[in-house]
């Protein structure tokens, strides 16, 4: 793998959509939040969904939301041939205890050959398809005192990495590790834990390390943001 960052396409609910082979995959969507003042449209979105939309307090997060999944939808949609309404989700068996709370999936047979994740932060939503096990993670990149205080989390070698860079290049290195770690876990399904995340080296700096039967990749996002995609190999 290279290391220049993968670009993810743009959505635009207004333009034709041309769904790409989930087998070159991943294929990946940046999703923008709606204007303040602009519509919402709730029609694609199933019970569970509108419920959860309309729990959200903050009106920039409903509108993300929204939007982030009626474009899971959509090009869910394009895949399986099948309206966005109808398209059926499920939650897979959590690999460490079994639980119905591991990664989303589309119900059925087709949910073998389609594989998706889905990630939002402050204003951006990042969507990923593929025909193996996914997983991304957009997040904003923190404050330098945020990095320092939660750098603890990450596995010791990763911390040591952190502590070896200038103090002006660490919060940016720290998004970088942890949306991978994000990413990863999200693929597999286990969730993120404490424990989980020290275990997991994935590094930070400019090239990902990958571990055994994985491709790891950095996602160019606006500034501000950082990004990572996990597919099985």
């Amino acid at each position: 793998m290279s290391g220049t960052a993968a670009v993810p396409r743009a959505w635009r609910p207004s333009s034709p959509h041309v769904v790409p082979d989930p087998a070159q995959g991943p294929h990946l969507w940046l999703v923008t939040a709606p204007k303040p003042g602009e519509g919402l449209d709730l029609s694609v979105l199933d019970e569970g969904e509108r419920d959860r939309a309309a729990a959200l307090h903050r009106p920039a997060d409903r509108a993300l939301y929204v939007a982030a999944h009626t474009a899971l939808r959509r090009v869910l949609g394009g895949y399986l041939g099948t309206a966005p309404a109808r398209v059926a989700l499920t939650r897979l068996p959590c690999p460490g205890c079994g639980g119905p709370h591991g990664r989303p999936a589309v119900t059925g047979p087709r949910g073998a050959t389609v594989h998706f994740s889905l990630s939002h932060s402050g204003g951006l939503a990042l969507l990923g398809v593929a025909a193996r096990p996914v997983g991304v993670d957009i997040e904003r990149v923190p404050t330098r005192q945020m990095a320092e205080d939660v750098a603890s989390a990450l596995h010791p070698s990763e911390q040591d990495e952190l502590a070896a860079l200038p103090a002006a290049s660490r919060a940016s290195a720290f998004a970088r590790c942890w949306t991978r770690k994000e990413a990863r876990l999200k693929a597999t399904g286990e969730g993120v834990s404490n424990e989980a995340l020290r275990a997991l080296h994935l590094g930070t700096g400019t090239h990902p390390a990958e571990p055994s039967g994985w491709r790891i990749e950095d996602i160019q996002v606006p500034e501000g943001y950082t990004a990572a995609c996990a597919v099985r190999r």
